[in-house]
């Protein structure tokens, strides 16, 4: 099959002839490739004009070489990125199962702490904030496969043992590591898409892998409710443990590696060892010591968040939406329940209302996002550009204040019980709309660093998700539920500048010495 035709192919550039010019308005392609070649490639001999390439540099076979997954078929394409999208659900629907039996679990362990009650939630994304320093950069020495596997694997095994735990502290405890596990597909899935699509192709990719994320922490509290309910709270982790071992055994047989490194380095093992030449390197070796490799990528997420304006602004924008969403889950018991008298399992339904409105956004940017991306790629001479991701986000920062202010108040007033869940709709919208455009706008700029960078976006997010909750009945309490939730519409609303900052000067930040830094 001709995998042209939907998810398209990308060859590898020539080389740039010795003294071409490089002006602000050239492809961003070609700088990631020579980016690449400058950190990971060593550089051919030029003579005259002509490059001669060194015979012991081991490179794809031409390309169209079907071991390149820019090739691969569209069959093996849709397969790797349905088993990473379900990784991606599952691991955030597991973030929020403990919510709506919380109060089951406190009374099966004889505890009242309510800071704890909170944390047997907050402690898995927790996880999410560790996982990412660690798993981002192996994956980027070792091949994103054997990654995904072994925390498929582990997650499985912490969540059999959150079923078994016998105290409340052991409960937290594998939570923990039930996330830092499960935090595998939600810092790689980006990276993987950008792998085996390219960019004017990836916004339908990217669109079925970040629907885990927003939609997964929605359902798990509707399920759990319901489950809790009739088996006990234990059932709600065998579920999790019976969904997430079957999905191990197909993404063990079906999920083949896509990084090109990885790829590369095991194709130069094979040539050495069937060729005798120990000379043989990788195109993209960069002749550091695995050791020193490692020390560089481990370190390279917080380099990136904290070095290039482009990942800081846009990982505490989606922090920010995605710390509301946590925090709105805490306030719907003490608003459906205690304000509009809805049973235990009715509250779960209410966490629909987030679900519509990510479903809504979906079918949104689905039917706009690369259809925008061609249409101003095409307007701009062919040359495509990662901020024709931003569109959508502006729709985003429009609609999250609203959401949050028509949420807080008509729950104040307690008017009819549908505006408040339409206003949490409207966030759900937000979240969807400023998480996707976030995410393909850092994949599309820092491709090469795919993961890192998704890695430093959801460490602050996980970080700001499970502490913001914490501290959310205290200022509901001392302000309520009107004007806790207008201060967080007032954080919203100071954040929707950033798409339009972006817009206007992201291509002369990315060009600029602040993100020139050598990641």
């Amino acid at each position: 099959m001709d995998t042209t035709k939907e998810f398209g192919r990308v060859a590898t550039p020539p080389p740039s002839a010795k003294g071409e010019s490089q002006n602000d308005d050239r492809s961003y392609q070609d700088d990631l490739e020579k980016q690449s070649v400058h950190d990971n490639a060593p550089s051919d001999t030029v003579v005259g004009e002509q490059p001669i390439k060194d015979p012991n540099i081991v490179d794809w076979d031409g390309p169209d070489d079907p071991a390149n997954p820019m090739n691969w078929s569209l069959k093996k394409k849709v397969t790797a990125i349905g088993i990473v999208s379900i990784l991606t659900f599952l691991s955030p629907f597991g973030s929020t199962v403990t919510s709506p039996a919380s109060a089951d679990i406190m009374a099966t362990f004889h505890s009242t702490n309510e800071t704890l009650e909170i944390f047997v939630t907050s402690s898995y994304l927790l996880g999410y904030v560790f996982g990412p320093l660690v798993l981002a950069p192996l994956s980027e020495l070792y091949g994103r496969a054997i990654v995904y596997n072994v925390c498929n694997f582990f997650f499985v095994i912490w969540s059999i043992a959150c079923a078994l735990a016998n105290n409340l502290s052991a409960l937290i405890v594998f939570r923990l590591f039930a996330g830092l596990a499960g935090s595998a597909a939600l810092i790689l899935g980006a990276g993987t898409i950008a792998d085996m699509v390219p960019l004017e192709k990836r916004g339908l990719a990217m669109m079925g892998w970040i629907l885990g994320p927003v939609l997964g922490p929605t359902l798990g509290p509707l399920v759990a409710g319901y489950i809790a309910r009739a088996k006990g709270w234990r059932w709600i982790f065998w579920l999790v443990s019976i969904l997430a071992g079957a999905i191990f055994l197909v993404s063990l047989l079906f999920l083949h590696e896509s990084y090109a490194y990885a790829i590369l380095e095991r194709k130069t093992k094979r040539l050495r060892k069937e060729s005798g030449n120990s000379s043989l390197r990788s195109a993209l070796d960069s002749g550091k010591d695995p050791k020193e490799l490692f020390k560089t990528a481990i370190v390279r997420p917080l380099k990136m968040l904290f070095l290039s304006p482009i990942v800081l602004l846009l990982s505490l924008y989606m922090a920010t939406i995605y710390g509301y969403q946590y925090l709105m889950f805490t306030t719907f018991p003490r608003v459906f329940k205690g304000q509009y008298g809805f049973s235990d399992t009715s509250v779960g339904l209410v966490y629909l209302g987030i679900g519509a409105g990510f479903l809504v956004a979906l079918v949104f940017s689905g039917m706009t996002s690369d259809r925008l991306v061609k249409y101003l790629t095409k307007r701009n001479g062919g040359t495509a550009k990662p901020e024709y991701r931003l569109p959508l986000l502006f729709v985003g920062a429009i609609i999250a204040p609203i959401g949050l202010f028509l949420y807080g108040w008509t729950a104040e007033k307690k008017v009819h019980w549908i505006v408040p869940i339409i206003g949490s709709a409207f966030l759900g919208a937000a979240t969807f709309n400023i998480m996707m455009p976030s995410l393909g706008y850092l994949v599309d700029a820092y491709t090469v660093y795919a993961a890192s960078a998704t890695a430093a976006a959801t460490v602050t997010r996980s970080l700001l998700g499970a502490l913001l909750p914490l501290a959310g009945n205290r200022m509901y309490d001392a302000l309520g539920v009107g004007w806790g939730t207008s201060l967080l519409g007032f954080i919203a609303v100071a954040f929707a500048p950033v798409p339009l900052i972006f817009w206007k000067y992201g291509e002369r930040i990315r060009n600029s010495g602040l993100s020139q830094v050598k990641f």
